[in-house]
């Protein structure tokens, strides 16, 4: 195709040399997705029924768990249809309106995740000043801040991406619409991109990781000087859920926008993509409901009122 040729559309051709794992991976990710929506959902609703779960941080929660469902529900069900299509293609608005939600959600989680690890260190570092200093204007709006920053680098980074000229380059090696494997197809400099996307990662990643790696490092500090062990426990157990997610979102993230470029998608990058795009929101809810005391009270107690209203 000449040099001036328009892209109408793109194949996604991920994966696609292990024919004989497509069938396997359709009802892996099928399944995973199933328990996304089922358990971010449960999370969402629990959050909203049980009065004593209207705190700063399972308004967060409640944020994180819809931010899966939206990150998860714009390339999964497009992935599926992938892995059981022939034809693997996707239409250039449809790879762009794909990039812009799941970069700017993924974005936005890790504003979020930073924002989270800082209500903790309140809630544990100075306990008798967290509702005042947690107030529902500041966590409000931390929480919208987190969502107009991530969307507002998606927009940017999409739109300097999409005008770019293809000049008839159509296959991407990656399941999604994913940026760096976009980039690999560009026939112009892409000098501006990478300086826009590296300055993104400093800030979105790098930065909001050291915030909470400073924030835990308050957090131990204030658990090792409480008395009671009782005490601990439990200040240790509402942490290290969000550890816990932290340490997978942040680990693939990393691995995927901060490592020396190769000039061609491996099949690991694929992978570790699969890992931060679908085992990370399928194992939220997970972490959060095993770790966490309040939010198993809370299931017990909506549950007991179900089954006593099925009684009567």
């Amino acid at each position: 195709m000449g040099n001036d040729s328009a892209v109408m559309e793109f194949f996604l051709v991920g994966l696609s040399q292990y024919p004989e794992l497509q069938l396997f991976l359709f009802v892996l990710c099928l399944i995973m997705y199933l328990i996304i929506l089922l358990g971010n959902s449960l999370l969402i609703i629990i959050s909203v029924l049980d009065s004593r779960l209207h705190t700063p941080m399972y308004f967060f929660l409640g944020n994180l768990s819809f931010l899966d469902i939206c990150y998860t529900s714009s390339s999964i069900p497009q992935m599926l249809i992938m892995f059981m299509s022939e034809r693997k293609s996707i239409s250039f608005l449809g790879c762009a309106l794909q990039m812009v939600i799941s970069l700017g959600l993924g974005s936005t989680e890790c504003v979020l995740l930073a924002v989270m690890a800082y209500d903790r260190y309140v809630a544990i570092c100075n306990p008798l000043r967290y509702p005042i200093i947690m107030n529902k204007v500041l966590y409000v709006h931390m929480a919208v801040w987190s969502w107009v920053i991530g969307c507002l680098n998606s927009l940017v980074q999409t739109v300097l991406t999409m005008v770019l000229p293809f000049c008839g380059n159509n296959v991407i090696d990656h399941l999604t619409c994913e940026i760096l494997a976009l980039l690999k197809l560009v026939c112009s400099d892409i000098t501006m991109n990478v300086l826009i996307m590296t300055v993104a990662s400093i800030v979105l990643l790098m930065i909001p990781l050291l915030l909470i790696f400073v924030s835990y490092i308050f957090i131990l500090s204030s658990i090792l000087r409480i008395n009671s062990a009782e005490g601990r426990k439990k200040a240790f157990s509402t942490c290290s859920a969000h550890l816990t997610v932290v340490i997978l979102f942040y680990g693939s993230a990393l691995f995927m926008y901060m490592k020396p470029k190769s000039k061609y998608t491996k099949a690991s990058d694929e992978i570790i993509g699969l890992s931060y795009g679908v085992v990370t929101p399928m194992l939220n809810p997970i972490i959060y409901s095993l770790r966490n005391k309040e939010v198993k009270e809370a299931v017990k107690k909506i549950l007991s009122k179900y089954l006593y209203l099925q009684k009567m």
